[in-house]
Parts: C-alpha cells; sequence; structure tokens
C-alpha cells in the first residue's frame, strides 16, 4: 500500500469544472513491456510504443516492481553516469538508497522522492539498503527522466530529497480520491519538487465506484499511467488497466474513474499516475545515459564520461550489497 494515505474527508478539495471548461479525450491507449533494468529488477517500460511528441518534456519511465522479494533477491544498479535531464526516483513501497558523485544521497523510503538533476554530469547508484537484501519485502517505484531545454543541458547538478510527508495532498470534490502532488501545482496545490522543465507529477489513490476530475494547465501534456487497478479514463470512458498509459489531447481537465467491482485483490483501490508539462520542442538525441540535443554532444558525453569528467566515484562509495556478506 502507498505510504501516503490519509482521510479524504479531512483535506482540501479540487474544484468541479466549470461550464467552460473541457475535458481531454483519449488519443492513445498503449501497453508497456515487461523487462529487466540495473543487476536485474523487473521493470515495466511504460512509455514504449509513444511518439517523443506525446511526450515531451518527458524521456522515459519505468514502473519499478512491483515484486515482493525472498531475502538475498532485492537488485538495483551499479555507479553510473548521466548528463543533460532529470531523474525523478518514487518509492510507493519499500527502500531505495541513492548516493551520486556531487555529494546528494540518502536513503528513499515509503512515500518519498529523489530528485536529481544530471545536468552537466553526474555519477550515481541507486540499490536496495543492506537490510532489505538481507530480509526481502515490498520493491515498488517510479523511475522518471525529465527533459531539460538547451540552455539548461549544462546546468549544474543538484539533488532534493522530498520527504513524502511534504506531498501536498488533496482529494476529489466527493472525497473519493487521495491526490498527491509531488511536483508542479493542480487546482493551488503545489509539490515541493523544483524543476527546470515546468512539469506537473501526482499520484492518484481512486476507491472503487469514484472518479477523479483534475484541472489540468492547458499548454501542457497530459498522460495517465495506471499503476494497478481497473477503470476508465477520459470523457468516453476509455477501459484502462495496470501497466497502461493514455495519452490525453487537449482541454481543462483529466478524467478517470475506478471501476465499481474488479480491482486488484491485493490492492482496495485503483493508482494511477498524472504527468503533464510544457513540451521543449528541441531535438533529442539520446544514448543510454544520455539526453542531449545533437548527436555530437552525445560523443562529448561519452568522451567526458571516459576521461572521468562526470564526476569521481567517492572514497566512501555505496556499493551493492550481496546477501551474507559484509558489503
Amino acid at each position: 500500500m502507498p505510504a501516503i494515505t490519509v482521510d479524504t474527508l479531512t483535506l482540501p478539495r479540487l474544484a468541479d469544472a466549470a461550464p467552460a471548461e473541457t475535458e481531454r479525450t483519449v488519443v492513445s491507449v498503449t501497453t508497456g513491456p515487461r523487462a529487466y533494468e540495473g543487476e536485474g529488477f523487473p521493470v515495466v517500460r511504460a512509455f514504449a510504443g509513444v511518439s517523443s511528441a506525446a511526450l515531451d518534456p518527458f524521456v522515459h519511465m519505468d514502473q519499478m516492481g512491483e515484486v515482493e522479494y525472498e531475502p538475498g533477491e532485492p537488485k538495483g544498479t551499479s555507479w553510473h553516469p548521466h548528463r543533460g535531464f532529470e531523474t525523478v526516483t518514487y518509492m510507493i513501497d519499500g527502500l531505495f538508497q541513492h548516493q551520486d558523485s556531487a555529494g546528494g544521497g540518502g536513503l528513499i523510503t515509503d512515500g518519498a522522492t529523489q530528485w536529481m538533476t544530471a545536468g552537466s554530469g553526474i555519477l550515481h547508484i541507486e540499490t536496495p539498503p543492506a537490510e532489505l537484501v538481507e530480509s526481502g519485502g515490498t520493491f515498488h517505484g517510479i523511475q522518471l527522466w525529465v527533459n531539460l531545454p538547451a540552455k539548461d543541458k549544462f546546468a549544474a547538478p543538484r539533488y532534493q530529497n522530498l520527504e513524502g510527508s511534504a506531498t501536498a495532498l488533496v482529494s476529489s470534490s466527493d472525497g473519493g480520491a487521495l491526490l498527491r502532488v509531488v511536483a508542479g501545482e493542480v487546482d493551488g496545490h503545489t509539490g515541493p519538487g523544483a524543476t527546470h522543465t515546468p512539469i506537473t507529477f501526482a499520484h492518484a489513490t481512486i476507491a472503487p465506484g469514484a472518479q477523479l476530475s483534475v484541472p489540468w494547465r492547458r499548454d501542457f501534456n497530459a498522460l495517465v499511467y495506471v499503476l494497478s487497478g481497473n477503470g476508465t479514463v477520459g470523457p468516453e470512458r476509455r477501459p484502462i488497466t495496470g501497466g497502461r498509459l493514455a495519452v490525453l489531447g487537449t482541454g481543462d481537465r483529466i478524467t478517470v474513474a475506478a471501476d465499481a467491482h474488479g480491482q486488484d485483490s491485493h490492492r482496495p483501490a485503483m493508482e494511477v499516475l498524472l504527468l503533464g508539462g510544457l513540451p521543449i520542442r528541441e531535438p533529442v538525441v539520446s544514448y543510454g545515459p544520455f539526453v542531449m540535443n545533437t548527436r555530437q554532444q552525445l560523443i562529448e558525453a561519452l568522451e567526458d564520461y571516459q576521461a572521468g569528467r562526470l564526476g569521481v566515484i567517492p572514497d566512501d562509495a555505496l556499493m551493492p550489497h550481496v546477501a551474507g556478506s559484509d558489503r
């Protein structure tokens, strides 16, 4: 279950739609394929099959897990570089430990987010802490890549640790849905994440039979990703379920409804992510951990990494823990 859960009846509520507001219709629904990342943890490639123009300013998103690890099974990533964008790791359940070459780091736990601006270049690692590797347990989160415009591609690296308690909480107009705003603004409620690129990133829990109608900036794109559960999206009530992404058209509001029956057995409600941002509309050339504007910039990023100019692994470097060992 998501860690940040409260009584929606005590929260401020989203405003009902005004007569002149229009709902965003569904342009497409895609299903993310399953794969493995890092040292072998399971992910759903949420954006697979969707055009970069529809995603802009987002580049990539993985749903990590949901998986129930046995002792010794939890896995993460080893040290690796990034340049030209921001990585957002949102932990819904479980623990993840972060360290980077710019001095950022900490334990990301239930409901918390680590927001790392790679900018001009950085090395980092994300791995389960030793206690989770030894004990096993639930692991479920999101990693999102947010593009940076050309003017910010070489910004100084930055790390933000956003505790779950700092997340802005608001309920639907009928109290049937809880919305957690991690970054950006929804109906006057602003999340704690500071971003170079204007975006909104929010996580909603929608009770069976309830509907969430969210005001949305007209100049933002709009994406709805279902983490788990079953329901519909848009005024046409297009069916959508776990692991699927809906791209929406223009308009003033996003509408998602949860089916009254048939939610996932291990979760009593529908869980969805709402994503949107101001499109950058610049060339995007990416290769592995680098997201740049030109092929020459990619070559330079690789050369800089090989020459050690993207950072140095610190002497007290965090390393992946192996069950039954001291490291």
